[in-house]
């Protein structure tokens, strides 16, 4: 499943392509929006199987629960310090550029409504499904995780008898990297199609008012990218932080182009496996896990957004109400989908806990999608690196040569 040099540059020139386009026709370059839809369609439509047959297969590959475990404390650890990192981070540039001071718009009162959220307990409930096989027919991961889980240690703790089960979610996985390989080849056009009428749809006129924000985000989630996940990949792993963002280039333009970790997951996996070395039974656990629970980017969105609505309604934030937004923000990252527009739901959490007005979520609803770009692509890269990071510090699952295919790799072109 390896993804080829030119493919790669056609991904790249696509997304230029896609700006050009967007800057030149404006709103009516919406008419190209079905290529983006069909591309995402293509994507939605493998992520189930693909977490089930991937993620089954990694932990009975594992054969050791013990180890297994001790995988599991190192990713939801690893997840948990860098999301706690990346919303102080956020709280910290909010406070150093003060994107709320001075900004003159209106809140309508429509867009304030806000769905309510569940409790901590009820979505820690929720994680097991009531029948494994609606949450694989709902796309419904953490359930999906859950049942792939319990299904790879039981399949370990039969033993022989359960070896055909086994190769059938081998041949199965093999099936699904392939059809991922095939779904790739359109993602050139289907970046066209989602990123062009996007440009088209944001005038200055929208941006503006609000264009600290927007650079506030930037700048958080570029401090956080360069210097929090390239010393944790340099510091693990041995590897060179160019090595790794070049190898995550092509899972960072879907992810910015799509607004969706999960969305994203399948080339994410398919980038760590191919251009990052990280061994099948690291990846399909631990990149299936970040989808759903790892939302560094998001992390920055709420501090970002937090400090701005506070300076727009004048609200000055005590001590012990900024530890309650890093506290919030982070336990909210835990069962939140990771689909475009999840973040907002976080964002009433996190600012329900500190008592700023809902109603502010308004004041950025409009460049929510574009905020969206950016953390996207920041949880991701969290994603991958925490499979980098785990897989090093395994004994015996990592090589030292990290462009060392992967055994039973697919390759793409012929």
């Amino acid at each position: 499943m390896r993804l080829k040099g030119n493919l790669m540059a056609q991904i790249f020139i696509a997304f230029g392509i896609a700006i050009i386009l967007g800057v030149i026709f404006g709103p009516s370059i919406e008419v190209i929006k079905p290529l983006g839809d069909l591309f995402l369609r293509l994507i939605k439509f493998i992520i189930a199987p693909l977490i089930l047959a991937s993620l089954v297969v990694g932990v009975a590959s594992t054969g050791d629960p013990k180890q297994l475990g001790r995988i599991g404390v190192k990713t939801v650890s690893y997840y948990l310090v860098t999301s706690a990192i990346a919303v102080a981070i956020g709280l910290a540039f909010a406070y150093l550029i003060s994107p709320g001071k001075g900004v003159n718009i209106s809140v309508p009162e429509a867009a304030a409504q806000v769905n309510e959220t569940d409790g901590v307990i009820a979505t820690l409930l929720n994680i097991i499904p009531e029948n494994s096989f609606t949450a694989l027919s709902s796309g419904n991961i953490l359930q999906i995780i859950f049942f792939a889980i319990f299904v790879g240690l039981a399949i370990t703790l039969v033993g022989k008898k359960a070896k055909p089960v086994y190769q059938f979610f081998e041949g199965f996985a093999e099936i699904m990297y392939k059809i991922t390989g095939i779904v790739m080849w359109f993602a050139p056009i289907g970046i066209l199609g989602l990123v062009a009428p996007v440009v088209g749809e944001y005038g200055l006129s929208v941006l503006m008012p609000l264009l600290k924000v927007i650079l506030t985000v930037a700048i958080a989630c570029f401090i956080h990218v360069l210097f929090v996940y390239s010393m944790a990949v340099k510091k693990f792993a041995k590897m060179s932080p160019m090595k790794f963002f070049k190898g995550m280039a092509p899972a960072s333009i879907v992810a910015f182009s799509t607004c969706s970790s999960a969305g994203t997951l399948p080339v994410t996996i398919k980038n760590t496996q191919d251009n990052l070395g990280v061994p099948k039974k690291i990846s399909s656990f631990v990149l299936p896990l970040g989808a759903t629970i790892n939302m560094d980017g998001t992390a920055i969105y709420q501090g970002v957004a937090v400090v701005f609505i506070a300076q727009f309604y004048g609200l000055e934030l005590s001590l012990i109400q900024l530890l309650m937004v890093v506290l919030t923000a982070v336990l909210a990252s835990i069962g939140a989908a990771g689909v475009p527009g999840a973040g907002v739901i976080m964002l009433a959490m996190v600012l329900s806990s500190v008592n700023i007005p809902l109603e502010g979520i308004a004041l950025i609803a409009g460049i929510d999608r574009i905020l969206d770009m950016f953390r996207t692509t920041v949880n991701i890269l969290g994603d991958a690196s925490a499979s980098v990071v785990v897989a090093a510090t395994e004994d015996g699952l990592w090589s030292d040569d990290v462009n060392e295919p992967q055994e039973n790799e697919l390759e793409v072109s012929k």
